[in-house]
């Protein structure tokens, strides 16, 4: 029975995690294709410098209601069949996973979308608000600072599985040791992927050639 809540947890994720909000948006809004305009990213930021707040907006929503969906309902289905004797923690992050791969790689988009950044910090709305929270925080300061969403994207993902791990340790002390352990893999697995997204945005930032946010892009 865990074998088929695992397998129904990962197909819910992905195909749910397909669904692009800032591909959808834009086209029935603006009848355009995001990939096609500005840094060709299939996100949130990209949308919101080449289509403007609405659409951003609708975008911000889309892909934070998909990462939360298929977690309630990985989790729902899992407690269900198996009498709450599974660990909803585990399912609930191998949904946000697929959700990522689904998102990053769309089923319904010819496999181009986003970086998965919204969908990887929204499944912890329902997995843990504390990290939840925690990251928001850590990306809001670094992007403060450093005016790159990019870099606080980046960090704030790379923080996420030691917070998960120190949050179950000290806090919430039902969980065993493997848990934990368990918890933080599946947490870096997430982290991993989503930073290997933004490898072309490491590059630039190396090169001083990232764009701020709210820097508007020169005309040549």
């Amino acid at each position: 029975m865990i074998v088929l809540c695992c397998l129904a947890a990962a197909l819910t994720g992905y195909l749910l995690g397909s669904i692009n909000s800032a591909i959808l948006t834009v086209r029935l809004l603006k009848h355009e294709d995001v990939r096609e305009f500005g840094s060709g990213n299939a996100g949130l930021t990209n949308t919101l410098r080449c289509f403007g707040k609405v659409c951003a907006l609708l975008t911000l929503i889309g892909d934070l209601a998909k990462g939360v969906v298929a977690v309630l309902i990985s989790r729902s289905l899992t407690d269900l069949w198996t009498q709450g004797t599974a660990d909803l923690y585990f399912i609930g992050c191998l949904a946000g996973c697929f959700a990522i791969i689904g998102h990053v790689f769309p089923l319904y988009h010819h496999f181009k979308g986003g970086k998965g950044v919204l969908v990887g910090v929204s499944i912890f709305l329902v997995l843990d608000w504390r990290v939840f929270c925690i990251l928001i925080g850590i990306f809001a300061v670094i992007l403060l600072l450093s005016k790159y969403v990019s870099l606080a994207s980046i960090i704030a993902t790379a923080c996420c599985p030691f917070v998960t791990a120190l949050m179950q340790y000290f806090l919430d002390t039902h969980y065993t040791v493997w848990q934990i352990l368990l918890h933080f893999g599946m947490t870096a697995v997430m982290a991993a992927m989503i930073i290997f997204m933004h490898r072309s945005n490491i590059q630039r930032l190396r090169n001083g050639t990232e764009r701020k946010f709210g820097e508007k892009k020169t005309e040549t």
